[in-house]
């Protein structure tokens, strides 16, 4: 079920009525409809894959009882493995067998030796990735003894399977979201009002943004062959934009969608493309699975800690690591790299807490300085998504390739597909040119339009809410499915 569906649309004042109108004076009810609720969302797309999240939930919660009664170490152990092996066992098998079965194949073939190696036809169960990751931090943090283990089952399938954010994300510590199960939760006005704001700036972001740059991303490295090296370093813009607007929006939706039913997620994007450097790009994208992998796989490597070669050591597992966990591909493994490669000149120079603070924080505008490292940040990034994007190391190289052939200096064009681009470009790069203003001048909340309007007088709040309801249906994009569902 996606965000920006009909069947979404029609779902989700059905629960929020039940949620405070039938079950609010039960605590246990309400959080029982929220499972319910989120399996019928998730099964939305395969009920078969119900099983999975079900099974992950049990092992997990067991895992967590015997935790907390368990007091010898080797047993303890033995415990925290069995979730972690289960977990990753699931995820390894339903995403990186073909991957790794293929490359096996090929690297014997490479040796003179063929073999024969079969793939099997699996789909990836929608969201696995960040259910996993989300179930291991309980483990990890009981084992650890910084987190105490649920003992009501329906609070803590409530805590994995939270619809608003159980596809894409954020990935929710247990120390965060799974208390918030435990209280009762009364309804805010303010607070749903602020979570509507927050859904219709995330549908902004989805629906106009992103959707609109798809389709003229992907009519690019679709036949790149066919266009100048300036279009193409316009579809990797277009293609960096789309990414943003895709997840970032998804984020927003998700978070919103939270504060109705009164819980608080926590942020995961904060403006990145207004970073100064690859280290602060990284503190402020995907922050809930960059800091993941910052707690639990980073800092007990040693962190940055240590001497030169482990500084590289780690900062090359970490950025691999994450690219892998994107998807089974070559290129997702080399956009990983190549920003470990962008991130090690930070870190061996101690650098890469330079830029902590917002930038231009409490001024309008940026200094020569800051609007130069947020060009260079958001050029270096952009690159790298190129490799996110392409379908192949292939396709990638040959794309960059002609790329940087003298025709970068020619003017941009694209042609228009049999089915039409959605919108005439100037329209598209005006829409895009107020998202960015926008967002620039809310950089300093949680979202975008959280302050922004809020100092205005009523009339022109209204008429800039309405104006992007509006902007929703006028302007767009062919529907395109959320970019992080693949992961």
């Amino acid at each position: 079920m996606f965000f920006n569906s009909i069947d979404f649309a029609i779902f989700l004042p059905v629960v929020f009525v039940l949620y405070w109108y039938v079950t609010a004076k039960n605590l246990q009810l309400q959080n029982l409809l929220i499972v319910v609720a989120s399996y019928v969302f998730y099964g939305w797309w395969d009920w078969r894959f119900l099983t999975l999240i079900f099974f992950s939930t049990i092992v997990d919660f067991l895992v967590g009882k015997g935790l907390q009664k368990q007091t010898k170490v080797s047993k303890r152990k033995l415990l925290l493995w069995t979730s972690i092996a289960v977990n990753l066992g699931l995820l390894g098998f339903f995403k990186y067998y073909n991957f790794f079965l293929d490359n096996f194949v090929t690297a014997f073939s490479f040796f003179g030796k063929e073999i024969q190696g079969d793939s099997l036809d699996i789909i990836l169960p929608v969201g696995i990735s960040f259910y996993t990751f989300q179930t291991l931090s309980y483990s990890i943090d009981v084992y650890k003894r910084k987190l105490q283990p649920s003992n009501n089952f329906i609070s803590f399938a409530a805590f994995v399977c939270f619809f608003p954010q159980l596809v894409a994300g954020p990935i929710e510590r247990a120390s965060n979201l799974l208390p918030q199960f435990s209280v009762k939760r009364n309804f805010i006005y303010s607070k749903a009002v602020d979570g509507l704001r927050q859904i219709l700036w995330g549908l902004f972001k989805k629906v106009v943004i992103a959707d609109n740059c798809a389709e003229y991303a992907n009519t690019i490295f679709d036949n790149y062959a066919d266009y100048p090296g300036s279009s193409l370093a316009l579809g990797a813009v277009f293609f960096a934009l789309q990414i943003y607007g895709d997840f970032s929006g998804y984020s927003d939706i998700a978070i919103g969608t939270s504060r109705l039913f009164g819980f608080d997620l926590k942020q995961n994007f904060a403006f990145p493309y207004f970073s100064r450097d690859i280290a602060e790009f990284w503190r402020r994208w995907h922050i809930s699975l960059s800091s993941w992998f910052r707690d639990y796989v980073y800092i007990p490597l040693g962190g940055s800690i240590g001497s030169s070669w482990k500084k590289i050591r780690n900062v090359f597992i970490i950025f691999l690591l994450s690219g892998f966990w994107h998807g089974a591909n070559w290129t997702f493994i080399v956009w990983g790299g190549l920003n470990a490669l962008y991130f090690l000149p930070l870190i061996l120079t101690n650098n890469n807490r330079n830029n902590i603070s917002i930038v231009a924080e409490g001024r309008l505008m940026p200094s020569l300085v800051d609007t130069g490292k947020i060009l260079l940040t958001f050029t270096l990034s952009t690159f790298a998504w190129i490799f996110f994007r392409a379908e192949s190391m292939e396709q990638a190289i040959s794309y960059i390739d002609r790329m940087f052939s003298s025709s970068i200096i020619s003017t941009p064009y694209i042609l228009e597909t049999s089915s039409g681009l959605p919108i005439f470009p100037k329209v598209l790069i005006l829409l895009i040119a107020i998202f960015l203003i926008i967002e620039w001048l809310g950089r300093e909340g949680q979202y975008a339009i959280e302050r922004l309007t809020l100092s205005w007088k009523r009339p022109f709040r209204y008429l800039f809410y309405y104006f992007i309801i509006l902007s929703l249906f006028l302007f767009c994009g062919k529907e395109q499915g959320f970019i992080y569902f693949q992961f």
